[in-house]
């Protein structure tokens, strides 16, 4: 259902689903004492007082915790989803519902949705968007030029947002900051390993409530997503394969105990095949060709075009609903190729996302990115920035205790000696 208020606007599922939606956003802040914190700070300090802020995020229990600080200190926020199946529908109500936060998001929606959302985002006039795959920011630039001066600036949670930042800033059409959330140690550290390693297998699971045990699972890509997935594929005990074409990356795995190979070679081999590249077609026609019958595959990577589904659709005499997030492809050999989660995020299609606990330190990231820009305005060059050391080591430091583990520190004597280039051997 589609429900309107006069303050704030919304557009969701069902706005019935609010207090399912309170319980579980309850829940997940059980493991972010990260955000938390920052969210208490925020509170009393109101660093985004007057701040007109997009999110345009996967609206989960995570982030509405987010969007919950950002509220917090002061913003005029609103959230629309980054991807047609990530949004928790009652997550979304409880936002609206309880926190009066406006959402523009449903588990499902159409790409004309989708598109007419980024919209609604622009019409807000954001100062600054928090982009999870830069598509409100590119669509800011291609069509709302008009809007661009009022721009602080944005943050950028992921690998293919960053990718497509720095193709702009080389087109000379980013002209203004753009903080790199992605690249920050206690993100890609742990969301991009922990975080994608355990909720992909999650939503495999989920989906299709198979044993991994025993079976061929082709990892493609060895970025921290890869390592994550391959690792606890392994740790499941299934047989990995990793695809790569960054030769560093290749020995990588190679020296971590991977089988490497093209994934002309792994086609026929896996039972599984999950792509985390951040590119396109990755597997591609002639890969589906020589696959086993009944072998799966699913993306874990930002966008659904890194399965060539256009093509295999294209082929298949028949695709049928096998299973909730589980399609048949039956193709004119007679063999069948599986795809989950309509290639689109499979821990998100399937499953909840990253656990809540690793999301509590990417989020924190989030909110600090937005309040650094705010407090740097006008002293920031345009283009893309990291996130200040001091702002990732803190964070760490807030998870470190409360996690209640303490560590060393450098004595007078150590300080000295490591700043000093006078001592040798």
């Amino acid at each position: 259902m589609t429900a309107t208020l006069t303050k704030p606007e919304y557009e969701i599922k069902d706005i019935a689903l609010a207090p399912q939606g309170k319980k579980r956003i309850e829940w997940a802040g059980r493991e972010m004492p990260v955000l938390r914190q920052i969210q208490e700070r925020f509170a009393k300090e109101k660093p985004l007082a007057g701040i007109r802020l997009v999110a345009c995020c996967h609206v989960t229990t995570e982030t509405a915790h987010l969007a919950i600080a950002l509220k917090n200190a002061g913003a005029d926020a609103i959230l629309i989803a980054s991807n047609p199946l990530s949004t928790q529908d009652d997550v979304a109500a409880s936002l609206v519902v309880d926190y009066g936060i406006p959402v523009f998001a449903f588990k499902g929606e159409d790409n004309a949705t989708y598109h007419r959302h980024v919209q609604i985002a622009l019409d807000h006039r954001p100062n600054i968007i928090i982009d999870d795959g830069s598509d409100v920011t590119a669509t800011l630039i291609k069509e709302r030029q008009d809007q661009i001066s009022e721009i602080i600036g944005t943050t950028e949670e992921t690998t293919t947002g960053i990718v497509r930042l720095m193709a702009m800033f080389r087109d000379g059409v980013l002209t203004f900051p753009a903080v790199n959330v992605n690249d920050a140690d206690t993100k890609h550290f742990f969301d991009n390993r922990y975080g994608t390693g355990q909720s992909t297998l999650d939503g495999v699971v989920r989906a299709t409530n198979i044993l991994l045990a025993g079976k061929n699972i082709v990892v493609a890509g060895y970025g921290w997503c890869g390592k994550g997935v391959a690792m606890r594929a392994k740790g499941m005990g299934a047989n990995v394969i990793v695809t790569e074409i960054n030769p560093t990356r290749a020995i990588e795995a190679v020296m971590d105990g991977f089988r490497v190979m093209p994934m002309a070679e792994a086609a026929p081999q896996g039972d599984i095949f999950i792509t985390v590249t951040g590119n396109k077609h990755v597997i591609r026609p002639e890969h589906f060709d020589v696959m086993k019958d009944g072998a799966m595959v699913c993306n874990s990577g930002h966008f659904d075009l890194e399965i060539d589904l256009t093509s295999l659709g294209a082929t298949a005499t028949e695709v049928r609903e096998a299973r909730n997030f589980t399609q048949e492809y039956k193709l004119p050999s007679g063999k069948s190729v599986i795809v989950l989660g309509e290639g689109r995020l499979i821990n998100l299609a399937a499953a909840e996302g990253h656990p809540s606990a690793v999301m509590d330190m990417s989020f924190a990231n989030q909110a600090m990115a937005c309040e650094y820009l705010v407090k740097n305005k006008g002293n920031l060059e345009p283009g893309i920035h990291s996130i200040p050391v001091e702002v990732d080591q803190e964070i760490a430091r807030l998870k470190l205790a409360a996690m209640g583990i303490t560590i060393d520190s450098l004595t007078a004597d150590q300080e000295e000696y490591i700043n000093s280039w006078t001592v040798g051997t």
